[in-house]
């Protein structure tokens, strides 16, 4: 249901919108740099919120908050439905509304969140498995507003995920829970140790997988703590760098693909080397098995070396549409799974208790990077005219981005750790 809600919410990303501005553009007449001004209130305003969504991820969990984020995005989806062309004031409301609780709810923070709670020995894979949700939902999202774009109205294709977002809402809220414990078990399925204490009458008499081995217990840092680490902050810098380099590239990519500086390719031609970009982050379970392996850390900076060398492609090489198909492959391989890695280190550091406060203590970083994404890949096209410049730009970003998790070590404990031996789990008190 987490990678259900992240694929849905996926339709007011701005991987989408940047595949399918095209059709509101010519439909409306707004131009680019109008819609990107709507994106990126969306994204800050998302940015704002997430500490606080943060806070609640910890404390109440994806029920509550997935179910509320498909009915406020859905209802502000149907009101995109039915805006008009002659001021693109109501369309710009309704989108932040949508951007803005679509972002920590259904994409990012509270789906993530219940998967760091439900597991850590397999943590790795199934964050990877989360992360797909979005690029892969992002590319089924384009594919499904545009077939209805060209055969009936954007707006109409807009209604209809409004519609099924709507719909979602039952089985999420009847699915979804906050944590293992709430279901008679501990992470990875295991269940407690013999003994009064750990029955859990909620199990339901079930035998919930294998005993919890001994030794297991994962220390859990506060958000507090975990903001005067370098590694924290080193993972900040390579988050803020690597979006605005990946969303920049993202944003601008259709327009190059059909531009007549680039290979020149059709609107439905430009709009499929999109979506198997996003498709190929299928491939976020490979990196998944491997970070359980080796760690995150890593296979980071191997992707984002790939990431690198794949956008110098794109400025130097692609001038078909064979080698947008290539460089479309290539960037689905490295690019997209950079943030899920990025989530797995902050995990593997700073442990489950407190890790829906310290992704939300990100937040304000990563989306204001991520509004800024848009704005500056367009206006930096504007200045330069140039998209060599612009993608090769992006890509010192993205090196600049390995660099940073070079740096970013793994932090001593803090001095409360030497005064418990026990996993503080994720009780609020503790948080």
């Amino acid at each position: 249901m987490a990678c259900l809600s992240s694929a849905t919410g996926a339709s007011v990303s701005q991987v989408v919108m940047g595949a399918i501005q095209v059709y509101i553009v010519e439909d409306t007449g707004w131009d680019i740099g109008t819609l990107s001004i709507a994106v990126t209130a969306g994204t800050w305003c998302s940015g704002i919120l997430a500490p606080f969504a943060g806070a609640l991820a910890d404390r109440y969990g994806p029920r509550v908050l997935t179910t509320l984020g498909l009915v406020v995005v859905g209802c502000a989806l149907l009101a995109i439905s039915a805006v008009n062309t002659s001021t693109p004031w109501p369309f710009f409301a309704a989108y932040i509304v949508a951007r803005t609780v679509s972002n920590p709810f259904l994409i990012g923070l509270v789906p993530r969140t219940a998967t760091v709670n439900f597991f850590r020995r397999r943590r790795g894979v199934s964050l990877a498995i989360n992360g797909m949700a979005r690029p892969v939902g992002g590319a089924i999202n384009i594919q499904i507003i545009s077939l209805i774009a060209v055969t009936h109205s954007w707006r109409a294709s807009y209604g209809y995920v409004g519609l099924f977002m709507m719909a979602m809402t039952v089985p999420v809220f009847l699915i979804m829970r906050r944590t293992p414990e709430e279901i008679g078990m501990l992470p990875d399925g295991d269940r407690p140790a013999p003994g009064p204490a750990s029955e859990s009458p909620s199990a339901g008499g079930r035998r919930a997988g294998r005993r919890a081995p001994v030794g297991a217990q994962e220390f859990s840092w506060t958000a507090r703590e975990a903001m005067k680490t370098r590694a924290y902050w080193c993972i900040a810098g390579t988050a803020v760098l690597a979006i605005i380099a990946s969303a920049g590239l993202g944003y601008i990519l259709v327009p190059f693909l059909v531009s007549e500086s680039g290979p020149g390719l059709s609107n439905p031609q430009a709009v499929g080397v999109g979506a198997l970009g996003a498709v190929l982050a299928m491939t976020t379970l490979a990196w998944g098995f491997l970070a359980d392996k080796f760690g995150p850390r890593p296979c980071m900076v191997t992707t984002i070396t790939g990431a690198v060398l794949t956008g110098l492609f794109l400025a130097t090489g692609v001038h078909s549409l064979w080698t947008a198909y290539l460089f479309a492959v290539l960037w689905g391989f490295f690019s997209n799974t950079v943030g899920t890695l990025e989530h797995m280190l902050l995990a593997q550091y700073f442990g489950r208790g407190s890790f829906g406060a310290i992704l939300g203590s990100l937040g304000p970083l990563q989306t204001t990077a991520l509004g800024a994404a848009p704005v500056f890949g367009s206006y930096l096209l504007t200045f330069t005219h140039s998209y060599s410049v612009v993608f090769i730009v992006l890509m010192a970003m993205y090196a600049g981005a390995g660099l940073l998790i070079l740096l970013a070590k793994a932090p001593q404990l803090p001095p409360r750790a030497t005064e418990s031996q026990s996993d503080p789990g994720i009780a609020p008190a503790t948080v």
